[in-house]
């Protein structure tokens, strides 16, 4: 039988749960009327939810052009075309780098373009969960025309120094290409002051979308090349894909119950205040680290994320047990194991995972309260039967 006690869902560096109400209603309104897209339908009776959520989204992020705001799957889909769109325009093996913090729909990528002998490819390390503009710049060579890296790590909840690695990278000539999975909702950014030549987004984290809506938005249109071919429902009579944007990377039909609930969680975010949503999130995090902190045989990777993300591992039971004795016991959901980030635990924990809290602006004090207890218990059972055994 499941344990009595009232869910704790601390996944939402995974994706985020619950919805606000908003969102859940706006869903429900997309499905009740006809699909309304531009040039796909003569009838007037929906909503352009692309329209709606490209405008609200550039405001939250502070893009100048909401056209250059392009819809995805998430982010990993935009990864997936950015990172060969641009390698179209550069065929002769350029030289690319990433970090030991990226996530693997960064790291796959460049692996397998690596492996095919299409780039030359050298990773950053981290140093106090940072990878750092000295770093960058000792990695860079002539031949350097790539960069790709998390805005902040899905482990260790770091943000990371975009603003000086993009300077740095533009001195050079080098395209900034930023995963900003975990940090779009949870912490400003205004895209329009920064450095970077495209940032990558998705819709079911922090910014209380579904699943299979995200985007990236892209500085220069003519940086990357389109790879996806297709139906814009705009100038239907070329053989050939549009050059102007969105439509220059946007074909098919739109998951518009999808965009729907983009823009009704990008609306809530904006009714609530970013500024609001991150502090509550930076206090709730201190206070889950520091009732931890004495614990002997607890391991806080990282004391000082910046994001709602907290990895632990308790000595002397493996994290993947843990994860199942919370879930089981406490009611408490996790994410156990490598987070797809393997050279993070690599690095921070000889590769064998961790256990990670992530929080949610819905995430309760009671909750957060609960859940140290509730690891404390577990930890001191672990610690009772370590030297019992």
């Amino acid at each position: 039988m499941p344990p009595a006690s009232p869910l704790i869902y601390l996944n939402n560096a995974a994706t985020s749960w619950p919805k606000p109400s908003c969102v859940t209603e706006a869903v429900a309104a997309a499905l009740a009327l006809p699909p309304f897209g531009s040039g796909r339908t003569t009838g007037t009776e929906g909503q352009d939810y692309a329209t709606l959520a490209r405008e609200r989204l550039a405001h939250l992020l502070g893009v100048p052009e909401p056209g250059h705001l392009i819809f995805t799957h998430n982010a990993t889909d935009s990864l997936n075309i950015l990172i060969p769109g641009f390698l179209a325009g550069h065929p002769d093996k350029p030289h690319v780098l990433t970090t030991a913090l990226d996530h693997n729909s960064v790291l796959r990528p460049l692996h397998e373009y690596a492996r095919a002998g299409r780039i030359r490819l050298d990773i950053v390390p981290f140093t106090n969960a940072c990878v750092t503009p000295e770093a960058v710049e000792a990695a860079i060579r002539p031949d350097t025309k790539l960069m790709v890296m998390t805005h902040a790590s899905n482990v260790l909840g770091s943000v990371q120094n975009i603003r000086a690695i993009g300077e740095l990278l533009h001195d050079h000539g080098i395209f900034f290409l930023v995963d900003g999975a975990q940090t779009a909702g949870h912490v400003p950014v205004t895209l329009r002051d920064l450095p970077v030549d495209a940032f990558v987004f998705t819709g079911h984290k922090g910014l209380f979308g579904i699943p299979g809506t995200g985007g990236f938005y892209l500085r220069d249109p003519d940086a990357v090349e389109p790879v996806r071919f297709g139906g814009t429902g705009t100038n239907s009579v070329s053989l050939y894909q549009p050059r102007e944007m969105p439509d220059r990377f946007e074909s098919g039909t739109h998951n518009y119950p999808g965009l729907a609930a983009l823009a009704a969680g990008v609306a809530f975010l904006e009714q609530e205040g970013i500024s609001a949503v991150a502090e509550k999130a930076k206090r709730q995090t201190a206070a889950i680290i520091a009732g931890l902190a004495d614990a002997e045989n607890i391991i806080i990777y990282h004391k000082t994320p910046d994001i709602p993300v907290i990895a632990v591992n308790i000595q002397g039971l493996d994290n993947d047990a843990a994860g199942f004795i919370l879930a089981r016991a406490y009611n408490i959901i996790v994410r156990t194991g490598l987070h797809c980030a393997p050279l993070v635990h690599k690095t921070i924990d000889d590769g064998q995972g961790c256990i990670r809290l992530s929080l949610s602006y819905f995430t309760t004090d009671a909750e957060c309260e609960s859940a140290v207890n509730a690891l404390l218990e577990v930890a001191e059972h672990a610690h009772s039967s370590f030297h019992s055994a």
